[in-house]
């Protein structure tokens, strides 16, 4: 896994200039996996978990066009897995009726409703930069940082709870 900036027209860009949200670059990071080991889905699952997807304008406390949640498709059939996963996710009240019909805490726990759109964006593949050091494996070397702390930390913790049977 690679971090890095991804979307605009600037090439190459640093830290400083994607941050003023002027470049279109996104903060992406880029994943090489082997499918015989993860599939695309399950990556999906994990990315969509991950993350808010109804926040508009950023993750968390991060706002601007820079923070934007988004998955990059390289080829058509991640293409139709992204959407076919938003989709998924479902909003409104046609999900709250069909699961009405179930018991509520099963509805809860086996559903994602959400009372807003689904924000993050599904886009071709268009480029994408590395960041500069300082920012590669930064939850490693910087485990006891705040923003680790606060923000990643409560991440993993529910990736390594809710994808246990698929860590290794």
């Amino acid at each position: 896994m690679v971090s890095g900036y991804s979307g605009g027209d600037k090439e190459n860009p640093t830290y400083e200039q994607v941050s003023t949200g002027r470049t279109g670059h996104m903060e992406a990071v880029q994943i090489e996996y082997d499918p015989s080991q993860v599939n695309y889905k399950d990556l999906l699952e994990v990315f969509w978990t991950s993350h808010n997807p109804i926040q508009k304008g950023g993750q968390g406390a991060d706002t601007g066009s820079q923070y934007e949640a988004a998955i990059l498709y390289h080829n058509d059939e991640q293409k139709v897995l992204a959407e076919e996963s938003k989709a998924s996710l479902r909003v409104g009240e046609a999900r709250r009726e069909k699961n009405a019909k179930r018991s509520a805490n099963k509805a809860l726990e086996d559903q994602k409703i959400y009372d807003k759109p689904i924000a993050t964006k599904i886009m071709p593949f268009k480029n994408f930069y590395p960041a500069e050091d300082y920012h590669q494996d930064y939850y490693g070397k910087n485990p006891e940082a705040r923003y680790c702390q606060i923000v990643i930390n409560p991440k993993v913790e529910k990736i390594r709870k809710l994808f246990h049977d698929k860590l290794k």
